[in-house]
């Protein structure tokens, strides 16, 4: 998907919530994606840790949850944006662009996201 977008490039992958928050220490990327689900350390945690150590970074959530509790816990912990899986060929690369332009960004067809208290996780 970033293939095609000259000004956007994959620098790294982490397999897990512990590498991603040492690549991020080490990279200092621009934006980083991060998943809910993650072995080891779980996103969230992943995330208040890459807050410390590389706080310029954007974080951008790729997840499959769409629970508002799960939504509100990524901006808890310090993301920038939340796409899901499922809407990631329309909304992953405005998100990153988004973010990196330092605006909050959910995916379209989670717009609503605040006025559904309760949506299963």
């Amino acid at each position: 998907m970033f293939e095609s977008e000259p000004d956007l490039r994959i620098i790294t992958v982490a397999s897990d919530g512990l590498e991603a928050v040492q690549k991020a220490k080490e990279l200092q990327p621009g934006v980083i994606l991060m998943d809910v689900s993650l072995p080891g350390m779980n996103g969230f945690e992943a995330t208040r840790q890459i807050r410390i150590f590389s706080p310029s970074s954007k974080i951008l959530f790729l997840s499959e949850h769409r629970g508002p509790d799960v939504i509100q816990a990524a901006f808890d912990v310090g993301a920038s944006g939340y796409v899901l899986k499922s809407d990631s060929y329309l909304d992953l690369v405005p998100g990153v662009r988004a973010v990196l332009h330092n605006q909050q960004f959910v995916s379209q067809s989670l717009a609503d996201w605040r006025q559904n208290p309760g949506s299963a996780v």
